[in-house]
Parts: C-alpha cells; sequence; structure tokens
C-alpha cells in the first residue's frame, strides 16, 4: 500500500506540472506580480495570517467552490493533522487535531475543538452537514479561551457566512452532479432594500446522495438502498444606518434524512484463525448484514444575531445565539443477525436547546500607539435532553422454533443542563517597531445537573460546580517585515464528563468512575516561525509544541469494554418481576495524563501568475502515560486483551466480580488517527481565448500510518494516498465555471477502523414453571466485524455562476 500512496502523489504531481515548459517561458522576472494577502479574525481583528503568531489554516470560499467540498468534513482535506467524522447515529459529531480524540457522545458539550457559527459557539453536529455560502473558514490551533467563547485546549474552528452586499444586487448558482447518486443544488440572491444602509442575502442547499453506499447483504422486504437528503436555507439581514451602528441577523434551517446501513467485514480477512463467515465480506464490497436500514432525522433550528457599536475609537460588540437541535435515530442491537428476517432497533430522540450571549469590548485606534486590547462577558446555557427505548429480546428455545417470545422493552431518561459564565480579557503591546507581547485571561464559572431515570425511576444525579481561571501569552519579534519568530504559552479547562449510554440499573463504584469524571486541565507550549518570501509569493512556516494534559477523557474505540448489564425484567402487564443480567459493551472513559509533542509546517508558493503549489503537513504523536482506563481483561494480568470474541456472562463473571468490568493501567497512544499527515495541493491556469481560461487543479492527502488501537491488533492501517483531480474552463473575472473532477481518482479503499467481532445479546428461555418461564443470559458471536472505509471513488460534473454582488 505504500506504493500506490507514492504512485498516486507521484502522479498528482505529475498531473500539476503539465505546464512546465509554459513556466520555464514566464518564470523570468514578474515585477507586475501581486501576491494575495489572506485576513484571518484569530484575535478578533482582521489582520494577515502571516501576523498572527499562530498555526492557523484559512479555507477561503475561493478554495471550497474550487475543490467542490459540499460537506463540512471535507475542510480537513486542507488542514492536516485535523479529523472530522460526524457519527453514525446523526447525533453530533467529532473534530481530533493535535494528538488526542474527541467524542461527543462523551459529553455533547466542550471537546477538544470548538466550533462557531458567525462568532457565536455551536455544537459540531450542527456543523458537520452540507455547507454552503460560507464566507471563510479558520482553523485555529492550539489552546483558546481568552479571546473567544469557551475554552478549548487543541483549537477552533470559525465558520463565517457570506454577508450582506448593502450595495449591489447580485447572486449566484452551483450545481454538481457524478456518478454515484449525488444531486447537489446551490444558490443565493443579494438584495439591497436601501442602498447603503440595508440589504438582505438568501441562500440555500438540495442534495441528495446515497451516503457511503453501504448496502444490504441481505434485505428484508421492502428494504430501500441508502440514501441521504438534506435541505436548507439561510436568511441574512444587515442594516448600517451610520457608520457608528451595524446589526445584523441570520436564521439557518436545514433539515437532514438519512438510511444508512453499518459496513460489516469479514473477520477472516485480517485474522486467518478467524473463523470463516458466510460470506466473505471485504472492505471494497461496502455490505452489510443489517436487513433494514438505519433511520436518522436531523432538524437545526440557528438564530444568530449581532450588533456593533463605534465610538470614539473603540467598538462594542454584542454576539447572541440560539439553537434548536432534533436528533431521532435507530440502532440494530441485533448486530450479529440472531434474529433472520427482522432487525431489533432501539430509538433516540433527542431536543438540545442552546442560548449564549457574548458582549466585548475593543480598540479600533491603538491605545497611546502601543496597546491594543479586548474585554467581554460571555453566557452560555445548554439543555439536552434525550429519550431512549431499548428492546432486550426474549427467544423461545429451538424445539419452539426459537423465534422472539417477546420484547421487553426499557425506557431511558437522560436530561443535561449546563450553566457556563466567564470574563475574559487580552492586551498585546507594541515594543518599539518590531516586538509585540500578548496575554490573556478568563475566568470561568461552570454549572451543570444531570439525571438518569430508567423506566421513570432515577438512578443517577449528578451535579457539577467548577470555577477555573486560565492563560494565554505570547511574545513574537519580526526581524524583518518578512520573517517573524514567536513563542506562545496557554492553559485550558474542560469540565468533567458525565458519559451517556452505559444504562445498568445496578452499577459498581468502579464502573461509576468511567462514567463521571473530573475536569480536566491542561498547558501548551509552543515556538515557530514565519516568513514570507519572493517578495510575497511564497510562504514558509513552521511550528513546535509540546502540550500536557491532566485527567484528559480517554474514550475507549470501536466496541467498547464489556461489561455486566443488569436491566428490570418485566410481566406482561408491564410490572416489575425481576432483573436479570447480559453482557453488553460500552465506550467507557477514563480520565488519563496525556502527553503531545508535535510539529506543523506550511509552503505555498505562486509560482507564476498562473501556477501556485502548497505543501502542508503535520506530525503530531500524544501518549497517555500511565493511565488507568476501561479495558477487556479477562484472564485479570492488567494488560488489555487482544481484540476477540465477546464473552460468555459467566465468564465475564469469573474475570470482574462485582465490578462489572475490567480496567487496566496503560502507557499508549492518545489517538488512533495517523501521526503523520500530508496535503499537496496546486492550480495551473491559463488562458484559451480572451474570454476563457483553462484551468487543472489538483489536491493530494497523504496519510501515514495509523497504528489504531492497541487492544485491537487488527485495526492497523497502512499509509496510503487520496487523489482528487479537477479541469475545465473559466470566466477570466470569475463570472463562471464549468468543471469535470474526480475525487478518490485511484479508488484507494482503505479499512479506516475495524471493531470487534459483532454480537447479540439476548435472554434464552430455558424452562417453564407454574409462575412463569426461566431465562438465561445468551451472547452469540458473529464471524463478521463492523467498520468504516474510505470514500467511494466519484466522478463528477459542476457549474458555477455568478452575477452582480458575489
Amino acid at each position: 500500500m505504500r506504493k500506490t500512496a507514492y504512485y498516486s502523489m507521484s502522479a498528482s504531481l505529475a498531473v500539476l506540472t503539465l505546464a512546465m515548459p509554459a513556466i520555464a517561458q514566464e518564470a523570468p522576472q514578474d515585477d507586475g506580480f501581486d501576491a494575495p494577502t489572506i485576513i484571518v479574525q484569530a484575535r478578533r481583528r482582521e489582520e494577515d495570517v502571516q501576523d498572527v503568531p499562530a498555526v492557523i489554516n484559512a479555507v477561503t470560499a475561493a478554495s471550497i467552490g474550487n475543490l467542490n467540498f459540499r460537506e463540512f468534513t471535507e475542510v480537513k482535506s486542507l488542514a492536516p493533522g485535523l479529523e472530522l467524522t460526524t457519527n453514525a447515529n446523526g447525533i453530533g459529531g467529532n473534530a481530533r487535531l493535535r494528538g488526542v480524540n474527541f467524542d461527543t457522545n462523551a459529553s455533547g458539550n466542550n471537546g477538544t475543538v470548538e466550533f462557531y457559527f458567525n462568532d457565536a459557539p455551536i455544537s459540531p453536529g450542527a456543523v458537520l452537514q452540507q455547507m454552503y455560502d460560507i464566507g471563510q473558514i479558520e482553523v485555529q490551533r492550539g489552546p483558546q479561551g481568552t479571546l473567544r467563547g469557551r475554552a478549548s485546549p487543541s483549537g477552533s474552528i470559525t465558520i463565517t457566512t457570506k454577508k450582506p452586499d448593502l450595495n449591489q444586487f447580485g447572486g449566484f448558482a452551483d450545481w454538481t452532479a457524478n456518478d454515484i447518486g449525488t444531486l447537489n443544488f446551490k444558490g443565493g440572491l443579494n438584495v439591497p432594500i436601501i442602498e447603503g444602509i440595508a440589504a438582505v442575502r438568501v441562500s440555500g442547499v438540495w442534495d441528495e446522495n446515497e451516503a457511503d453506499r453501504v448496502r444490504p447483504l441481505v434485505r428484508s422486504a421492502g428494504a430501500p438502498d441508502p440514501h441521504s437528503r438534506t435541505k436548507s436555507y439561510r436568511v441574512v439581514g444587515a442594516i448600517e444606518p451610520a457608520d457608528w451602528i451595524k446589526l445584523e441577523g441570520t436564521y439557518q434551517f436545514m433539515d437532514r434524512t438519512a438510511r444508512t446501513y453499518d459496513q460489516a467485514i469479514s473477520f477472516s480477512e485480517v485474522n486467518p484463525a478467524a473463523p470463516p463467515s458466510p460470506v466473505l465480506l471485504t472492505a471494497k464490497d461496502r455490505l452489510s448484514i443489517q436487513e433494514e436500514p438505519r433511520i436518522v432525522e436531523q432538524q437545526f433550528d440557528i438564530y444568530n444575531w449581532r450588533a456593533e457599536l463605534a465610538q470614539w475609537g473603540q467598538r462594542l460588540i454584542y454576539q447572541g445565539q440560539h439553537s434548536k437541535q432534533q436528533f431521532f435515530s435507530t440502532e440494530n442491537l441485533d448486530q450479529a443477525n440472531v434474529f433472520i428476517g427482522r432487525d431489533i432497533n432501539d430509538n433516540t430522540s433527542s431536543l438540545a436547546k442552546g442560548t449564549s450571549h457574548e458582549i466585548r469590548l475593543q480598540n479600533e485606534e491603538r491605545v497611546l500607539g502601543i496597546f491594543d486590547y479586548v474585554i467581554g462577558f460571555f453566557d452560555s446555557k445548554l439543555n439536552s435532553p434525550t429519550t431512549l427505548t431499548r428492546p432486550t429480546p426474549v427467544r423461545l428455545p429451538l424445539a419452539f422454533g426459537g423465534g422472539i417470545a417477546s420484547i421487553v422493552t426499557t425506557n431511558i431518561l437522560r436530561n443535561n443542563q449546563t450553566h457556563e459564565q466567564s470574563f475574559f480579557g487580552n492586551l498585546t503591546a507594541r515594543v518599539g517597531e518590531n516586538t509585540e507581547v500578548s496575554g490573556g485571561l478568563r475566568q470561568i464559572k461552570y454549572d451543570s445537573v444531570s439525571q438518569l431515570a430508567v423506566n421513570g425511576n432515577t438512578i443517577a444525579n449528578d451535579t457539577q460546580d467548577l470555577k477555573k481561571l486560565i492563560y494565554s501569552a505570547s511574545v513574537k519579534h519580526n526581524f524583518s517585515p518578512d520573517f517573524l519568530v514567536y513563542a506562545a504559552t496557554g492553559s485550558s479547562l474542560r469540565p468533567g464528563l458525565n458519559v451517556v449510554g452505559d444504562f445498568n440499573i445496578v452499577k459498581s463504584a468502579l464502573e461509576n468512575s468511567f462514567l463521571n469524571l473530573p475536569p480536566e486541565t491542561s498547558k501548551s507550549y509552543e515556538v515557530g516561525f514565519k516568513s514570507t518570501l519572493m517578495g510575497g509569493r511564497a510562504r514558509f512556516n513552521v511550528s513546535a509544541y509540546h502540550q500536557t494534559y491532566k485527567n484528559f477523557p480517554f474514550r475507549v474505540p470501536n466496541n467498547g469494554v464489556y461489561y455486566i448489564n443488569t436491566v428490570a425484567v418485566r410481566n406482561a402487564a408491564g410490572a416489575v418481576t425481576g432483573t436479570a443480567q447480559q453482557v453488553a459493551a460500552f465506550n467507557f472513559v477514563g480520565a488519563v495524563p496525556v502527553e503531545v509533542n508535535g510539529v506543523e509546517a506550511e509552503f505555498n508558493m505562486d509560482v507564476t501568475r498562473g501556477l501556485n503549489i502548497g505543501l502542508t503537513g503535520s506530525y503530531s504523536l500524544g501518549k497517555i502515560k500511565g493511565g488507568t482506563i476501561p479495558c477487556n481483561d479477562l484472564d485479570g494480568d492488567g494488560i488489555p486483551d487482544a481484540s476477540g470474541a465477546a464473552p460468555s456472562l459467566a465468564e465475564l463473571q469469573a474475570a470482574v466480580g462485582s465490578d462489572n468490568l475490567a480496567s487496566c493501567n496503560v502507557s499508549q497512544r492518545s489517538a488512533f488517527m495517523p501521526p503523520l499527515t500530508l496535503t499537496l495541493q496546486g492550480e495551473y491556469h491559463a488562458a484559451i481565448s480572451g474570454k476563457v481560461d483553462g484551468f487543472v487543479r489538483g489536491l493530494v492527502n497523504y496519510n501515514g500510518k495509523s497504528q489504531g488501537d492497541p487492544g485491537n491488533r487488527f485495526d492497523q492501517v497502512g499509509a496510503y494516498a487520496l487523489t482528487n483531480l479537477y479541469a475545465g474552463i473559466r470566466d477570466p473575472d470569475g463570472g463562471w465555471e464549468v468543471a469535470l473532477f474526480a475525487k478518490n481518482l485511484f479508488d484507494t479503499t482503505k479499512a479506516l477502523t475495524r471493531t470487534a467481532q459483532l454480537f447479540t445479546s439476548y435472554q434464552q428461555i430455558t424452562g417453564f414453571t407454574p409462575t412463569g418461564a426461566t431465562t438465561a443470559a445468551t451472547t452469540v458471536n458473529s464471524p463478521y466485524t463492523s467498520g468504516t472505509v474510505t470514500p467511494p471513488r466519484e466522478f463528477g460534473v459542476n457549474f458555477r455562476f455568478y452575477f452582480g454582488s458575489r
């Protein structure tokens, strides 16, 4: 597979240099060259990205359109070291950066990376969707919190939508179709209501696709193909009646429905000693042993508003947001497909409402010619009740056909309410012409109440009351206008997690310790330089960092950890007649110490007016240093067992006793993504006529070897590269463009994750007594594992048209 990755990158480099003869002719001095400047707002004011003492990946609207990014997760292609994924159940999404994992199912609130929509914090689930009419996305690396929103240890991602143009009518239309079932339409219209004073911008997207294209191996009657549909629109209004006042409001609605299947892969594909499966399924097959699709329904309402007052060289800004996120999804509990002809699904429903307010004061004119400042107050509330109906099948003896005698349903209610308030401030001082010193503080007050009720009975009540001061500081020095060095440090805080998903009605103390975690703290140290070369044509930046965590929430991957789950047994009238134990699996979380070391580098060059290339790389290695984690340890040696079949209830009881699960002390990786990632991109364009330009673009993402979960030696991922190519024609002034594209050109297929063997737990009727049936917990293992793979290859066409204001 290393050869495949090498050939992919080599082929792409060849495409990007097809025009070298022309370049050789144009390479002599081009005195009129005007290198573009990238403006970011990482420090709450507009600055050239090369002047900011931090690592920032700016993804512009042009990049999003040129590379045909339709889903937000594709942004990771331009930010090496960033991993963006959505949960199969549709509830939330995950962002991973700088060597640590994050799973929103563990907390649903504060992540290692925070997301911001038009300057207000928002959950990743609302962002990692279809995207359209975006102004700019900024991936800001390192601890955040003294300048905006909530504290986050690894970074933040800010999304700014296109703003109304007060003076000019205009709009756009964007259409994409491919050979694997995708139809995507985007469009927008900008209308000045009162020229120079008020305007409105309306935009939207309609998308249909085949999701990850995983299909059922055997369909139940009427089971459909995979399908995903997204409908969304956004309305933005802006009013500027005078130079000193700006008002802005945004409403965005999004509705997504999906039918998907979980991919199954024969365990024997990677483990020759595993029992053979009835049908050999490989990663390339994209098949599932589910008989019915998982149903996912998502609906988002986002209200975002902003007011700015400017006077006497100062600016007062108020930013507010309210969001409502509704989710419904099903989950197949018969993973081993014991009950042929039907799936047994639990149902999850959630309605999360969040509101945030931020008011801040900052200077527009430098104070005393030396200082820039930002001070403010932040308030955020989140209420996220979730209901879950979990079925437990009771199976007839084989002598009676082995079908389902009954299904015992457990009703679960989880309610989580959080309230965060903080005061923050940041001061930057210019010392002479070439040196800058900056520092900031944020005082955080965080309260949360979490309740868990099973069948109407409260089994857990958790509260948290937390106060903490975090800081940031940096110093930079310009040795010349084109070369600066900097050093930065910062701390961060994340509240302790109340982990959702274990509904055992008889929890042990050890079990609770992996569900209710203490707060996490971290410290980071970073040094780097930024250089501008060749009169602005090239940029070369390098940074190195070291970060330590205390109580980092390490969530066990894949199938999780086997544990003894006690459920209530009910009669036909619904009355509780007793309890029963069964084997279950859950991704418990341990609070562990972590150390991360990494290097990030970027080189971009505008070779000529018609050719630009860029290479960006990240190496990040995070390690747990002697932390206690939940684990599978059936032999009791204190070392996580290698991935294998689920144990029987008797085997698990013998191994863990009244603790319900096992724990291990480990020193291992803290993130299961490749330490080394690289992105190579480039474009060459040339005039075909006075009214038409031709172009070719390339994007290559290289992912180094990923060792995966140390407890699962079968989920190792070798190095691979994904190559996207684009070619077409366009208006030299950007009014229209027609492009043909190929994503994953070489059809590279890699199993990115593999779980342990799938299994199904149920209650087996063993006999009958005058008072009813007797049952025993039974676990059946499957010869298949679950997995995720790289996106399928697609060939497509894109047409874009712009008029007036864009």
